[in-house]
């Protein structure tokens, strides 16, 4: 796969990145996650990102692959107490945050650490970027980010402070396309896709009961994409969130090793048709609603 560069980080990454939140979910096994993420990695990506409260998502991929630590980009995210006797969001807490994900991944470095879906409230106080600052300026990260939604996210992008942001675009989580993109990319921000195939949504037949799903299945019923109907959804809903100007990558989860090579052929297969593109952009401006937005 072609590279991209990640923005100012000078990061240079693959169009498709492993999120690490499904194995912790669905309890994979160590084996699965092994097989899985080597063969991903020798089919060229080099993006893996989880966060501590992915379960023992950091555990299975530092078990898996610290062992070719030079061959990928490691990304983590903080913020959510999991095992710590302080308050999420406690100073003190994300510092020991990062220094349990050092030793869950198994590495003395970690590439990215990103606050995780922090309030502006908490943003604005400062106190949770001067913990990632300091972090990066002892050497445990080489940049700060933010991940996150709404107007958390545009207030993390207008801060100046981050060198990266996830974001959920897709095709039902297009409003941050003109709303919180063009400013990342006026400050040269490295943009991670989260969600970037809508949780396959419309694959269910029913309201879905999986909370994260339940929006995009109501929103994707509304707009009722051609595309949707053909035997290439999903590769249609990956390449176009890789075709938004200024996404630099985009992180997909599975437990299934055949899946990523299913992915990577996907995303091989390039950008979107412009028309087929512009099609989905008018639908979404044809179609949303106002309180379509991000969803974390």
């Amino acid at each position: 796969m072609d590279k991209r560069n990640l923005g100012r980080t000078g990061l240079q990454v693959s169009p498709l990145g492993f999120g690490g939140a499904e194995i912790g979910y669905a309890g994979a096994d160590a084996a699965t996650v092994s097989e899985l993420l080597n063969s991903a990695l020798d089919a060229g990506l080099n993006v893996i990102d989880t966060a501590e409260c992915y379960r023992d998502s950091e555990e299975l991929i530092g078990a898996a692959v610290s062992h070719r630590r030079d061959a990928y980009h490691l990304f983590t995210k903080c913020g959510h107490n999991t095992g710590f006797d302080l308050p999420d969001w406690d100073p003190a807490m994300l510092e020991q945050s990062i220094e349990r994900s050092l030793k869950r991944l198994r590495t003395d470095r970690l590439d990215l650490v990103q606050l995780h879906s922090c309030s502006e409230a908490l943003l604005d106080q400062g106190d949770v970027i001067a913990v990632l600052q300091r972090a990066r300026d002892a050497g445990k990260t080489r940049f700060i980010g933010y991940s996150g939604d709404r107007n958390d996210a545009a207030y993390a992008v207008d801060s100046g402070v981050f060198d990266t942001l996830q974001i959920s675009i897709n095709i039902a989580d297009q409003q941050p396309l003109e709303s919180i993109l063009p400013a990342a990319a006026a400050r040269n921000m490295g943009v991670i896709a989260k969600r970037p195939i809508a949780n396959a949504a419309w694959t269910h037949a029913e309201l879905p009961e999986n909370d994260y799903s339940r929006p995009y299945w109501d929103r994707l019923k509304a707009l009722d994409y051609d595309f949707l109907r053909g035997r290439d959804a999903v590769a249609t809903a990956l390449r176009f969130t890789l075709s938004v100007p200024g996404v630099h990558t985009a992180i997909v989860g599975t437990t299934k090793p055949a899946r990523w090579s299913q992915n990577t052929a996907y995303v091989e297969q390039g950008p979107l048709p412009a028309e087929l593109y512009r099609s989905i952009l008018e639908r979404w401006a044809a179609v949303a609603l106002d309180d379509w937005t991000g969803q974390t």
